[in-house]
């Protein structure tokens, strides 16, 4: 019995003393290897792109890049982002993200902002370096930026019935000229309001590509998923088929174009798309003074649609003269 106690106050003796070092020295019994203690190791995963702020001439685009973080702590940590063109090559733009010290098993978001020319298409290079020595990159393509607007993305609609986004009615019929109402339609497909726009309306003789008449109406705004119908009234010559070509303009970039065909000639029809046969187009219908229909000429002229230049009689008598010439020097 009073061994058993001896070996108990010995054990109790122990454990003391274990406590007591514990105390006296801290991290005597830690782990051989803490997580802060391993090398950090850092890796580029995804790369995001969405558009920033958007000018006449430019656009920003907002890339993100995920990284990968595992181990210790990495230290010196940055992204480069380079927008390369597409079509010639050249790097457009490069910018450079330091990113902080990164801690422990996580994903870190880096945001750039890179400016580029709002046309085109570019290639988006995402680098990771760490310590200066490059670990990691991913690419990625974006195209179409010159459709890029600000706001909403307004367009002309799209009827599934396959009806014209530009559509027309005749307003007046005189006898030598014709008033057209025409009508566009435009939808805002997107989540925010698009903002002022401008319609150009374009009308076309058929066979010579005249142009005939042009107005511009100007649109306040289009709300989110709203479809509004602006119109004008344009005045061509009477007995002609017309396209009707309507421009899209936000910021005084294009951003969309469509096209409809006006028939006003009874004996042929247009399409749009199509090839069309000649017909008697009289260029002094579509001429203009002062905003008045200029006046055709009558009479007074030659008959026969004359040239200028020498006339038959001329040209015999200069013969005669040649052979008359001609036999004096053999005299």
């Amino acid at each position: 019995m009073g061994r058993e106690r001896v070996l108990a106050v010995g054990i109790a003796v122990v454990v003391l003393a274990a406590a007591a070092v514990m105390v006296a020295v801290p991290g005597v019994f830690a782990d051989d290897d803490p997580e802060d203690a391993r090398p950090g190791y850092a890796d580029i995963e995804e790369v995001t792109i969405a558009t920033g702020e958007v000018s006449d001439g430019t656009v920003t685009l907002s890339v993100t890049s995920y990284l990968d973080h595992r181990g210790g702590t990495s230290e010196n940590v940055s992204v480069l982002v380079r927008a390369v063109d597409l079509e010639s090559g050249f790097v457009e733009a490069t910018r450079e993200t330091t990113v902080s010290d990164i801690t422990g098993d996580r994903e870190v978001a880096v945001p750039t902002n890179v400016s580029v020319a709002r046309e085109g298409g570019y290639r988006v290079d995402a680098v990771l370096y760490s310590d200066e020595r490059r670990v990691g990159s991913v690419s990625k393509t974006v195209r179409g930026v010159g459709t890029v607007q600000a706001g909403g993305r307004v367009a002309f609609h799209e009827f599934a019935a396959g009806l014209p986004s530009v559509q027309y009615s005749v307003a007046d019929a005189g006898p030598n000229r014709t008033a057209l109402d025409v009508s566009t339609y435009l939808t805002n497909s997107g989540a925010e309001p698009a903002g002022p726009v401008a319609v150009e309306l374009v009308v076309r003789q058929a066979d010579s590509n005249i142009v005939a008449s042009r107005t511009t109406v100007s649109v306040a705004d289009v709300g989110p998923g709203e479809t509004i119908a602006p119109n004008a009234t344009v005045t061509v010559p009477a007995g002609y088929n017309y396209y009707l070509d309507a421009v899209l303009r936000k910021g005084g970039v294009v951003v969309d174009t469509a096209r409809s065909a006006a028939n006003l000639d009874p004996q042929e029809r247009i399409e749009v798309n199509t090839t069309v046969e000649d017909v008697d187009l009289r260029v002094e219908d579509f001429e203009r003074t002062g905003g008045q229909e200029q006046p055709r000429p009558t009479g007074g002229g030659e008959s026969g649609g004359g040239v200028p230049g020498f006339g038959p009689g001329v040209a015999v008598a200069a013969f005669a003269l040649a052979a008359l010439v001609a036999r004096r020097t053999r005299s």
